[in-house]
């Protein structure tokens, strides 16, 4: 019974944040041919990575994006749990045989699919060249089915993160505004550039990567930390970076997390939600989402961008 309302609470929150956010024309990208792939990575763990993909795969969802968020955080991963899901299925069951991908693929609060990772197996935190190309491989079929695919990269610089990074279409940098996160934040962008086999940021390449500063304390703030990274990536790395927002410092984030509910879902209106729907609302734009007209909610978070 217990497990019935809490389902049915998640369910109504869904609705609501999907009415607050006018969720334009339903069924995802017009005239899309394929999904679009976001990974999200941090070069030091504690940025809020995981916060950023959930809460910003629900947000893209509400705005009418068909979304599934995969766990990539091998061997440390957590979505199921932010998420507050039980997880039938994992990645190390796709990887041994046991299932194919399609049948760990599960319904995650907020209208978004999610494929769950695996926790505590120190193998999945360093794949194989040919199962990394495997696990692609699977993706390809399933992303089909999908407008956007959010992928929750590891924290780091390992061949994994790297290695799922380079078939992102837009990579989303967490940092913070701690100098040792944005140290990490730059050498993970610079990993990211050098990497040689995907070849994402050639001169001519359109995919593109972009910041999202976390627990900061004020607006200024976290322009500061953007520029301030921004102009060492520019300086040193010939390399432009997109501004998708910042995140206000909110005691509703952790409190969220403690009771397995995004904050999006949870607390809706915090300075928190608020501030991951604007910069969802950019990315969402730039993916073609054309936008409707909007409610003064909405259009009220939009002076965040």
């Amino acid at each position: 019974m217990a497990r019935q309302e809490s389902a049915k609470r998640r369910f109504d929150q869904a609705h609501r944040l999907r009415e607050w956010v006018a969720s334009s024309r339903p069924g995802g990208l017009a005239g899309s041919g394929r999904a679009h792939l976001i990974a999200v990575v941090s070069g030091k763990g504690g940025a809020g990575k995981t916060l950023v993909a959930c809460n910003f795969a629900i947000v893209l969802a509400a705005r009418g994006h068909r979304v599934i968020l995969f766990d990539l955080d091998m061997g440390l991963a957590n979505v199921d749990i932010v998420l507050g899901v039980e997880a039938g299925g994992t990645w190390s069951d796709a990887l041994s045989g046991r299932r194919s991908l399609e049948e760990v693929v599960m319904q995650g609060p907020g209208g978004i699919a999610l494929v769950p990772g695996s926790c505590g197996l120190a193998r999945m935190a360093n794949l194989s060249e040919f199962e990394r190309h495997r696990l692609a491989s699977a993706m390809q079929g399933i992303e089909q089915r999908y407008d956007v695919v959010v992928l929750d990269c590891g924290a780091g610089i390992s061949h994994n993160v790297v290695g799922f990074a380079s078939l992102a279409d837009t990579i989303l940098e967490v940092t913070t505004p701690e100098p040792t996160s944005v140290t990490d934040a730059y050498a993970m962008i610079k990993a990211l550039a050098q990497d040689q086999g995907g070849g994402l940021y050639s001169r001519d390449s359109a995919a593109s990567i972009g910041v999202v500063v976390n627990m900061v304390e004020s607006r200024r703030e976290g322009q500061d930390t953007f520029e301030r990274l921004a102009g060492v990536a520019a300086r040193f790395l010939h390399l432009p970076l997109t501004d998708y927002g910042y995140i206000l410092r909110d005691d509703h984030v952790p409190a969220a997390v403690r009771q397995r509910c995004p904050v999006v879902l949870r607390y809706p209106r915090c300075s928190a939600s608020t501030c991951v729907m604007a910069s969802a609302a950019r990315l969402s734009r730039e993916m073609g989402q054309p936008d409707a007209d909007r409610s003064l909610f909405y259009r009220v978070m939009n002076m965040f961008l």
